[in-house]
């Protein structure tokens, strides 16, 4: 037996990290970057880079690592030293373009895309994002120009439209811009975006009914979008729908609670309709994010006025006419809150000043008032006389969406539906507070009380690690292996070889735990979690090799076998039943899902992943009332998530 461990061991030798195969390093770092462990990815690519700092596909991808991490500047260095190996790879210059977006250097941007579409000529997007950066750089001839030649080459691309819509508003040719939006909707009826922009022409032509309805055309689209509630709220307020307006200023700021617009407008509002002390509410959040907001001060100073607080009233009125001396609505209030509180002479002071204006305006000497009409001021105007006027931004920026299968993180480009992954041990402790009751397993706690080493936990989430627990990991890895090769027990080589696997597994090196689990399965067959852990890891490798467009079929069956071999060791397991429930959901097997997840609620029936994944099997399987039940199950265990998919579906 001592002999065969020995040549086991040497068969699967588990040298340092530094000295792994780069291929191989690359290849776990993109892994650990599929599943969004950004910062563990780059320490994989940092080591294939110092081994082998000639290739390029490690400096990519460490790129796209710190791209994913906001880190534009370092991402951008790491694309051009990928560029500087290999100049023909079109994907790093496109990350690289995005960076430079991101950083406001459009003119780099464009020379990237210049350079990417000399490799991929056919390529849509970057058309349509050099577009846009050429709009940025106003450079509105030349946009207009690759305009006209994307509308050639794509008549039925609609977003070539929107965009030349928006040049053309750029140039003040409003009709056009007419035309090029409406031909974009007739293409594309189902893009908020371009309802949105086409809202905005009606709003500047002050065509208020239009206007509304073309943004409620854009919410329905977009419903997460503030800025299409704020101007909705612009065009109900000039046709007189204050409830209307209100609504959707709060609905704007429900889902962009920092909204400056949101606040101010919100709060003249409320003024307006007598709300005063949630109105000063408003104002006092304006104020924190600019304090020197005279408007504001004087709409609270008005608010606190009409609410007793006097003395907090003459504060902002005196701040506000130490900048604006000459203005009489400022300081006729003023003095109206000095004689409320007594002090006449201060009132007269006040007084006298305006009598002084008022003789001064009658000898021309200063301009007349101008009228209170109900109309709108650009943020940066400072007109006082302009206090009750809601306020626009200085310039409707249309908001741009570079396309690409970079943009947003990973998890945006998977399935809108996800089942919610298998249990595995880790050494991570679940932290979901909204989970009812942690995960438990007998057999995983006996080993826990048997070895006595670091505890397991039972785990479904896929949080990615700190660094700081990422080095933990991979010093347990050096300490497990010293321990592996001075261990001469056979029953304690296993254990030790478990944990290891489990260690491998939480840094997504996956074919290491993969293989230190099949020595110790060959010296103890019976050794179920192994079994458990290997499935569970071999699932890992295939949904990654699958992204990759690499048919995983063979490799699939070693995970239904793993989970098989495992429930003949542990019949009554429910995570067990569950794990392989997700095999099968994963490959449209929606009965045989079902069945297992079944069995895993009977044996354990606050497993609150169960109830979601069978769920979303039946409804899948066209049983929509059956799966709204289990989703609902699936809310009350502590997955939030099932809501959303309820409401989904109740709706269809």
């Amino acid at each position: 037996m001592r002999r065969n461990l020995f040549f086991f061991l040497l068969l699967f030798p588990h040298i340092s990290f530094a000295q792994f195969n780069t291929d191989r390093l690359v290849m776990i770092g993109r892994s650990a970057l599929y599943y969004e462990d950004y910062v563990l990815s780059i320490q994989y690519f940092n080591q294939a880079i110092s081994q082998k700092p000639w290739l390029y596909e490690p400096w990519f991808f460490r790129g796209v690592a710190k791209y994913y991490l906001d880190d534009f500047r370092g991402a951008e260095n790491d694309c051009s030293e990928a560029i500087e190996r290999n100049p023909y790879v079109v994907s790093a210059y496109e990350v690289r373009a995005l960076c430079r977006i991101n950083q406001k250097r459009f003119s780099e941007a464009v020379e990237d895309y210049n350079r990417a579409l000399r490799y991929d000529p056919e390529n849509q997007l970057f058309w349509y994002n050099r577009i846009l950066c050429l709009v940025q750089n106003k450079d509105y001839d030349q946009a207009m120009a690759q305009i006209d030649t994307m509308i050639t080459r794509w008549s039925k691309y609609a977003r070539a439209y929107s965009v030349q819509g928006e040049v053309y508003l750029q140039k003040k040719d409003t009709v056009s811009a007419i035309k090029s939006l409406d031909k974009s909707l007739e293409l594309d009826p189902y893009d908020g975006g371009i309802w949105a922009e086409r809202a905005i022409i009606s709003l500047s032509q002050q065509e208020w009914k239009q206007g509304e309805e073309y943004l409620s055309q854009s919410i329905k689209l977009l419903p997460k979008h503030a800025g299409n509630y704020i101007n909705r709220a612009m065009a109900r307020y000039n046709q007189n729908n204050l409830r209307g307006a209100m609504a959707d200023y709060d609905t704007a700021l429900d889902i962009e609670p920092n909204n400056f617009l949101g606040h101010y407008n919100r709060g003249l509002l409320r003024a307006q309709v007598g709300d005063d002390n949630r109105g000063i509410e408003d104002f006092d959040f304006v104020l924190k994010l600019e304090p020197d907001n005279l408007m504001a001060l004087f709409n609270r100073a008005l608010l606190l006025e009409q609410t007793g607080n006097l003395r907090a009233a003459i504060r902002d009125y005196s701040k506000v006419i130490e900048d604006f001396p000459n203005f009489w609505f400022g300081l006729e209030h003023r003095a109206s809150c000095y004689r409320r509180l007594g002090n006449t002479k201060q009132a007269e002071l006040d007084e006298f000043r305006i009598l002084k204006a008022q003789m001064d305006k009658r000898y021309g000497k200063q301009p007349q008032m101008t009228s209170k009409q109900r109309q709108m001021r650009k943020r940066s105007d400072e007109d006082m006389e302009k206090y009750n006027q809601l306020v626009v931004a200085d310039e409707e920026e249309m908001e741009h969406e570079y396309k690409s299968e970079y943009r947003g993180r990973v998890q945006n480009r998977k399935a809108e539906l996800n089942w919610q992954p298998m249990y595995g041990l880790t050494f991570v402790r679940p932290s979901d507070e909204l989970k009812k009751d942690p995960a438990y397993d007998t057999v995983v706690d006996a080993f826990n009380q048997k070895s006595r080493s670091r505890m397991l936990y039972l785990n479904c989430d896929q949080t990615s690690v700190s660094e700081e627990h990422m080095k933990a990991l991979f010093s347990y890895i050096d300490s497990l292996s010293t321990a592996i090769d001075a261990t001469r027990k056979t029953a304690d080589v296993k254990g030790l070889l478990f944990l290891r696997a489990v260690a491998y597994s939480s840094i997504q090196n996956f074919d290491n735990a993969i293989d230190d689990l099949s020595i110790a399965i060959q010296i103890d067959s019976t050794f179920a979690i192994a079994y458990w852990q290997m499935a569970v890891c071999q699932a890992k490798i295939n949904e990654f090799n699958a992204s990759q467009g690499t048919n995983t079929d063979l490799q699939s069956a070693n995970v239904v076998g793993n989970l098989s071999e495992a429930l003949k060791l542990l019949p009554n397991d429910a995570y067990l039943y569950y794990n392989r429930g997700n095999f099968y959901a994963q490959r449209n097997d929606y009965q045989r899902a079902i069945d297992d997840y079944t069995r895993a609620i009977a044996l354990e029936e606050n497993i609150a992943e169960a109830w979601y994944n069978r769920g979303l099997a039946k409804i899948f399987s066209k049983k929509t009332e059956d799966g709204i039940s289990d989703l609902s199950k699936a809310g009350e265990l502590g997955i939030y998530q099932a809501y959303s998919v309820i409401k989904k579906y109740r709706d269809k």
